[in-house]
């Protein structure tokens, strides 16, 4: 049997967005009709934004506490000194991301511009016909707190039984996300789009975000010449011939937009930059979940952006806590399209105080560009094996 080929999220999101301006533009011409048009996905877009912030708490629990416990045992002192390294790449690029959106962003993005265009259309037509609240079973921090104890008590205790019932539930997350809330977030995406047409705002905050997201793309390469010029000086290798021999994960990873499966291809171009096979396989998999600094890029650059335009202040002392708990929450990230962004959810919402309508256009621009977002992750993965076979090879070295 000839198997179904998959329409790629990235691009079913792209015709939502598509759909959701085209519909925006023609339904103020159409009357009651149209309004009624405008109102169902304003209805859809309640009730999954809704179901949303239910599912947050479950995806921080299931993620969190399973990787933290992974992260456990191991390798040992290497196993440390590959986490501090992936972290603090991943809180350098969301540094690097907060001081070129501050500056570039008062001539990019317009504060307000949202606010005061479709603050009228919030209050009348654009409303759903009703809503279903669906409370979540706890607040964010409280499941992060419990997903840290989890994780780590796992981790000490090295015992099997609790470990099994959270991965399974893990699992059954896993499957929440990637068969139920990623399948349905081109309807909310094409709502949320509908709504800004409708508004009238959807041309002004479109010009902004291409901006935003040629911004991002740089960002991207400027982080992976510095991972690979630090982790070449370390292994006195040419960083640019190490990026080239990266390309092939770089690429894959734009198709998959997954980083757990890239992972193969990863280990390969890893080893091909002369890192030995153990170190190659030891890295790749480990950072492919905790070392996401293309995505952090991503995160921080939108969110600042949906802030200006929400006429929010976006002030160093505001944002570096949220970058520190951004590399933390990463762990979290599910290995399907769009992960990232919903591990990033819960503290969104609880740092920054995104309301549902913020917290759907981050979805939808991270989304929009999260192919290479992670081509970026995977490729300073293999930035990360380079530097820790650097630093570990030498006794290797001395011993042949």
């Amino acid at each position: 049997m000839k198997e179904k080929k998959k329409m790629s999220l990235l691009l079913k999101l792209i015709i939502a967005i598509v759909l959701g301006i085209v519909v925006g533009f023609v339904t103020p011409g159409m009357g009651a009709f149209g309004e009624v048009i405008i109102r169902i996905g304003a209805t859809y877009n309640s009730i999954f934004g809704n179901f949303l912030n239910f599912v947050i708490p479950l995806i921080i629990i299931g993620f969190v506490a399973p990787g933290i416990a992974d992260l456990g045992a191991g390798a040992g002192k290497t196993l440390a000194a590959t986490t501090g390294v992936a972290y603090g790449s991943t809180i350098i690029s969301g540094t690097l991301a907060f001081v070129v959106a501050s500056l570039l962003y008062p001539h990019m993005v317009h504060a307000g511009m949202f606010m005061e265009n479709a603050a009228n259309a919030e209050e009348t037509v654009l409303a759903g016909y009703f809503t279903i609240e669906m409370p979540a079973i706890m607040g964010v921090m409280t499941a992060l707190l419990m997903a840290f104890i989890l994780g780590l008590g796992m981790a000490v205790i090295k015992g099997n039984a609790m470990k099994t019932v959270m991965n399974e539930f893990a699992e059954i997350i896993d499957k929440l996300v990637s068969n139920i809330v990623i399948p349905l977030l081109p309807f909310h995406v094409y709502g949320i789009f509908a709504k800004l047409a409708y508004a009238g705002t959807i041309v002004e905050i479109m010009g902004s975000f291409i901006k935003v997201f040629a911004m991002i793309l740089v960002l991207h390469w400027v982080i992976i010449v510095f991972q690979y010029t630090v982790a070449g000086s370390a292994a006195k290798k040419n960083p640019f011939a190490l990026i080239k021999n990266m390309l092939p994960a770089y690429t894959t990873a734009i198709g998959t937009q997954s980083s757990a499966a890239t992972i193969p291809v990863t280990t390969q171009c890893t080893k091909n930059n002369g890192v030995s096979d153990g170190m190659a396989e030891f890295v790749c998999p480990l950072c492919a979940t905790i070392h996401l600094s293309g995505s952090t890029i991503t995160l921080t650059s939108c969110a600042m952006a949906v802030m200006v335009m929400m006429n929010q202040s976006i002030g160093f002392g505001k944002m570096f806590p949220f970058i520190l708990m951004l590399g933390v929450t990463m762990v979290a990230a599910p290995g399907v399209p769009g992960g990232a962004v919903m591990a990033a959810l819960g503290i969104l919402q609880s740092m920054l105080g995104f309301d549902e309508t913020m917290c759907g256009l981050m979805i939808a621009l991270y989304i929009a560009q999260d192919s290479f977002g992670t081509a970026c992750n995977v490729t300073g993965d293999g930035a990360i094996a380079v530097l820790m076979d650097a630093i570990t090879g030498k006794t290797k070295a001395a011993a042949k």
